[in-house]
């Protein structure tokens, strides 16, 4: 059983807390949520979240506001939390903030785990970061502000209660914070199903744009930097597009490529049984779960395709 927050720490008082890039769900969630959490136990410590831009959605949570890019001029911390990332280069900019901090631990449940800092907490079978720290918590501290934090995390890296990474005691863990307040359905309502307008636009063409491969069983389709500029978009906007592609039927493994750079894409892969795209993944130098993962890839848009494809293929015994 992992130790408690509590006896993780010591005399610190300056805390910083960090995540991946293209910050998720449960990156914001768990983020946010151990701030809180922090804040309870001691309001006379400094805590700072530190990420790159968030899904704007995400503004539901406790402290939203209040993170921001790490800067030199913040300074020195006494301990570093890293959650929610496998290994250092997810970290991106933010990454500079682990050589100024004294100690640090990182917490994370995905598969792909690569240590690089001394201290590590890692349950690759939590269905989420948010699970995990939920279970490293006094329940009875928990305030309502930490546990929608919580909750969000676990809604999102599960599909809403949809994937295969669910368990008992997700169900659980998820039931004992509704049991807080949580407004459950606000929180899966406004972060996970509403899509504005540019959304949906994005969406569509994502959709009438995809093709698929592999006798059928795959599907992929791609947002250019041309087509992001056009519809003046964000990375957020991206947002559920992967997984919308995956509901086809027939598909076993959908694939959305978002172009970042000139020929440098960001790869989502989502799969339903029988493809583990986390192996998919970590052989293009990424990471992530079983049936949800991701890398990046550089070349033109048939060599990033043919390239998976022949990850892919095998898995699906052909």
């Amino acid at each position: 059983m992992e130790k408690k927050i509590e006896q993780l720490l010591g005399q610190e008082r300056r805390i910083c807390i960090t995540g991946h890039v293209h910050p998720d769900g449960d990156c914001v969630g768990s983020c946010l949520g151990l701030r809180s959490y922090l804040l309870t136990l001691d309001p006379a410590l400094t805590v700072d979240v530190f990420l790159e831009p968030s899904p704007a959605s995400f503004s539901i949570l406790a402290g939203f506001e209040k993170i921001r890019m790490y800067q030199e001029e913040d300074g020195d911390y006494d301990l570093c939390f890293v959650l929610d990332a496998g290994e250092r280069g997810r970290l991106g900019a933010n990454a500079s903030c682990l050589e100024h901090a004294g100690r640090i631990i990182c917490i994370d449940h995905h598969r792909t785990q690569r240590a690089f800092v001394e201290e590590q907490i890692v349950r690759p079978e939590a269905s989420a970061t948010c699970e995990l720290l939920f279970d490293m918590m006094d329940e009875e501290k928990i305030s309502l502000e930490t546990a929608e934090c919580l909750y969000l995390g676990i809604a999102h890296d599960t599909g809403v209660f949809r994937h295969s990474n669910v368990t008992r005691h997700t169900m659980e863990a998820a039931g004992a914070l509704i049991g807080k307040g949580v407004r459950h359905s606000k929180i899966v309502n406004d972060t996970f199903f509403a899509k504005s307008y540019l959304q949906n636009q994005l969406l569509g063409r994502a959709l009438v744009e995809s093709i698929v491969f592999c006798e059928g069983q795959c599907i992929v389709s791609m947002v250019s930097l041309k087509t992001m500029d056009f519809y003046r978009a964000a990375h957020e906007d991206l947002e559920g597009i992967v997984d919308q592609l995956r509901l086809t039927r027939g598909v076993e493994v959908a694939i959305f490529i978002s172009e970042t750079e000139f020929q440098v894409y960001k790869v989502s892969l989502r799969s339903n049984e029988k493809v583990d795209v986390s192996r998919v993944a970590e052989y293009f130098g990424g990471g992530g779960h079983l049936r949800a993962a991701g890398c990046t890839m550089t070349g033109t848009f048939y060599d990033v395709v043919n390239n998976l494809s022949e990850q892919i293929a095998p898995q699906l015994g052909m």
